[in-house]
This record gives structure tokens, C-alpha cells and sequence, in this order.
């Protein structure tokens, strides 16, 4: 099964076509940055995140806009920030992620919707996403920014693949059970 296919199946909470999912990278102690930057280059790792957010939405916080320094290509960028208004083609800003989400919606009807950090808007997204497609990299890296913890248990777990390599890493989809998650915003 293909990852596209796997963002266009049927989930849980999705309204008007909508999917909303989070979509990170992150080591065994759960590192996700370090001094404003991805602390590894592992190849092929960024794969699957190109796959899934091509063609749809992408949010994320103004620090990790500004790492990239750029829209995505080939996506609709919103970026979420109190400080800075980012508007170019393909892309807007928002207050927040409740707003964030609604422009996503509004703007880009049946696309789905791809929460990429960091870490403030992993922490709050957790509660909202139906799917969180997460690469496990088998590495301890240091860092300063860390996935906060979830509880699994919500959540039901499917390895998709394994890539060996210099750092082996794990595909790896949690979907929400049971549609338990936070439809107040939407």
C-alpha cells in the first residue's frame, strides 16, 4: 500500500473531505530539533513526507517556516504566528492553529490537512489529529525540541516499513481509535 493511498483512505473525524493528521520525524528520546534545525540528514528519510503532503495542506509554527525559508512546493503552506505575517502564492498565516485549521478548511476544501511542527503545535494538535504519521529514527540525537509524549493507548498502530541504512528508521501510522478526538473546532 502506497503512502498516498494511505492519506486518502477513510478516517475518522474527517469533515467535508478534510483529513487532519500530524506528520513528524523523531529519535528514541523523541528529538525532533536542535538550535532551530533538524539535527540529522538520513537519506530517503523525507520521503514519505513528500509523498503525503504533496497536493495538500501544510501547517506549521513560524520557526519552522523560517528553518525552510520558503513555501512547499507543490502544497498550500499555512504558517502559524503572533509576530509574523507570511503571505506569499500558496501561502497565508494564521493566529493560531484553530485558525489555522479553518483557513486550511475555507481555503482549500477537501484537501487534507498536515500538522508539521513544532513542537508547540505538535503538543496542541495531538488531541485533534485522526492520523499521525510518525518516522521513528533509531538513533539518540541531541536536541532541544522533543515530541511531547501521547497516549498510545488511543491510538492504534501500524508499522508500514522499515529502511536499513547508516541510521535505520521506522514508518509508522497511528490512527486514532474509535473517532475519540477533539471535534470542538472544527
Amino acid at each position: 500500500m502506497t503512502y498516498e493511498k494511505m492519506a486518502h483512505d477513510k478516517v475518522l473525524c474527517t469533515e467535508r473531505g478534510n483529513m487532519t493528521a500530524l506528520i513528524v520525524a523523531y529519535t528514541k528520546n523523541r528529538v525532533i530539533g536542535n538550535k532551530g534545525k533538524i539535527p540529522w540528514r538520513i537519506k530517503g528519510e523525507q520521503r514519505r513526507f513528500r509523498e503525503l503532503t504533496t497536493g495538500n495542506v501544510v501547517i506549521m509554527g513560524r520557526k519552522s517556516y523560517e528553518e525552510i525559508g520558503h513555501p512547499l512546493p507543490n502544497r498550500f503552506t499555512v504558517v502559524v504566528s503572533n509576530t509574523a505575517d507570511f503571505e506569499a502564492e500558496n501561502c497565508t498565516t494564521a493566529s493560531s492553529l484553530e485558525q489555522a485549521l479553518k483557513k486550511a478548511k475555507s481555503l482549500q476544501p477537501g484537501k487534507h490537512i498536515y500538522i508539521s511542527g513544532g513542537a508547540g503545535l505538535y503538543r496542541e494538535a495531538i488531541a485533534l489529529v485522526e492520523k499521525m504519521y510518525v518516522t521513528e529514527i533509531e538513533a539518540e540525537i541531541e536536541g532541544d525540541t522533543f515530541f511531547p509524549e501521547f497516549d498510545e493507548r488511543l491510538f492504534d498502530k501500524e508499522t508500514e516499513e522499515r529502511v536499513e541504512g547508516e541510521i535505520p528508521f521506522t514508518y509508522v501510522t497511528y490512527t486514532r481509535k474509535d473517532g475519540d478526538c477533539d471535534k470542538s473546532i472544527y
